[in-house]
């Protein structure tokens, strides 16, 4: 059984590429449904801005290391509301950044 915690971990290796900093911990990531029945996992996300231009990349890069790493089928919705705020960042990337 795949838990919100695994597909976590997974998701800490996936980055938006002009920021050095996971999308968990960037507070991208809104939800996490896992659907043992059917071995499928839906990720809704977001982004920094609407208009980012590596929207199709991060979605990509997220599906396929979900999948390649659960074996269950991934299916990213990307939100865009409520709208990212630096608020949604964990401490650790506010540190990073130095907010």
């Amino acid at each position: 059984m795949i838990t919100e915690d695994d597909v976590k971990s997974i998701l800490k290796n996936c980055y938006d590429p002009e920021i050095p900093i996971n999308i968990v911990d960037l507070g991208l990531v809104y939800g996490i449904k896992i659907d043992d029945e059917n071995k499928k996992i839906k990720v809704t996300m977001t982004l920094t801005s609407p208009g980012c231009p590596m929207y199709v990349q991060i979605s990509e890069d997220v599906k396929r290391k979900v999948e390649e790493g659960t074996g269950y089928e991934a299916n990213v919705e990307m939100v865009w509301e409520p709208r990212w705020t630096q608020d949604k960042m964990s401490e650790d990337a506010k540190a990073m950044i130095g907010i």
